[in-house]
């Protein structure tokens, strides 16, 4: 069969890369199109149509400023998906473009399925109408997810998190301190302040310029940058005079003695690494911002550690109270001795008990697979 899967951003091109495998696994005549990134060519052994850099824009002005290109990487998608004659639309995230090519697909008679659905939950419920006509099955990753669009009358399951068994296989598989260290060109005398503001240059520019004051008031601490696929390292020396590493985030997570992390998925990869961590998340800085953050969202915390905890495992410093001298009081608390360090480890045990084993991947292509096998769909109109 022949699979059209869209990722727009580098965590999308990691896990649909994973899925790309298993569906190889559980279709030995899997053909692929595809939206997304190298990870993702490297497992299909083609090039993606539109690779996700051209495709990750962030908020309302960057959307705005590249309007014209974002319309036409949709034009060019919905003109290669109906060309492709596919026999199913794979989306992962990415909601705002992927729903338009969704209803592209429907059109055309491709069902569509939802690797990573959209953070509805948190803001943007109101996308749950148009999901609810589009997708055929939602296979969601957290495990208060199904119960939220099971409300909504969607057709979903829990497959687990794909962060679980990636985290586990790169955890085996990571390099030695010292190799790492020598690597990387890093101190054997100072330990580790891991630095990972985020994969778009947007969040590389409000969040990296606070992680650089916050380590600069720890001089016995060598930050490091966890620098993202696809950005330049030229970006990273506008806001910082730490050093970077390429393709490294999690072992740099792993040999860190903590962490600042950018809101993200990254704060859960940290958390399955077990290195204790301060979500930073600076935006504007706007106190005005935060005010209507708070009233936008549904939810309890921004972090996912948090929400799947159900309770503050990690602290939370966002936009105007996301400043050097909170993070760094927060910081204090986490660092080896400090009581709240050992508390943030005990959350993280309970985290890894509500995701169970992972198998995200695994599970999602056996089940596309099987579903389309064993459903007659109507016939496709060109």
């Amino acid at each position: 069969m022949h699979y059209f899967i869209s990722a727009g951003e580098a965590s999308g091109d990691l896990h649909a890369a994973e899925l790309i495998r298993e569906l190889k696994r559980a279709d030995n005549d899997a053909r692929f199109s595809f939206l997304g990134g190298d990870l993702m060519a490297e497992a299909a052994q083609c090039a993606p149509i539109i690779h996700y850099r051209e495709m990750a824009f962030m908020g309302f002005s960057e959307v705005l400023r590249n309007i014209f290109k974002i319309l036409g990487n949709l034009r060019r998608s919905t003109d290669a998906l109906k060309a492709s004659n596919a026999d199913a639309l794979i989306l992962v995230d990415y909601p705002s473009f992927n729903l338009k090519l969704a209803k592209k697909a429907v059109e055309y008679g491709i069902p569509v399925y939802y690797f990573i659905p959209p953070k509805v939950w948190a803001w943007k419920e109101y996308r749950v109408k148009t999901m609810r006509k589009l997708i055929r099955k939602i296979f969601a990753i957290f495990p208060f997810e199904p119960d939220f669009y099971s409300r909504h009358g969607m057709n979903v399951a829990y497959v687990g998190n794909p962060s679980v068994e990636e985290t586990k296989r790169q955890i085996e598989n990571a390099p030695s301190r010292a190799d790492f260290l020598a690597k990387h060109s890093l101190s054997p005398d100072k330990p580790i302040l891991a630095l990972v503001p985020g994969s778009r240059r947007g969040e590389i520019k409000c969040n990296l310029p606070i992680m650089e004051q916050v380590a600069a008031r720890y001089p016995d601490m060598q930050p490091v940058i966890a620098a993202a696929p696809g950005i330049d390292k030229s970006l990273y020396k506008q806001y910082s005079s730490a050093k970077t590493v390429d393709s490294a985030t999690l072992p740099l997570m792993i040999h860190a003695e903590a962490a600042l992390v950018t809101s993200g998925t990254a704060t859960l990869e940290c958390a399955l690494a077990s290195t204790p961590q301060i979500v930073c998340y600076r935006a504007n800085g706007s106190k005005l911002s935060y005010n209507i953050m708070k009233r936008i969202l549904k939810i309890p915390f921004v972090s996912l550690p948090n929400l799947i905890a159900a309770r503050e495992v990690i602290p939370e410093m966002l936009v105007h109270l996301c400043t050097p001298e909170a993070i760094s009081s927060k910081l204090d608390d986490i660092l080896p001795g400090a009581a709240g360090r050992q508390m943030q480890l005990d959350g993280y045990k309970l985290i890894r008990q509500r995701l169970g084993d992972g198998n995200a991947a695994v599970n999602t292509a056996r089940a596309i697979v099987d579903d389309l096998q064993n459903q007659t769909h109507q016939p496709k109109t060109r």
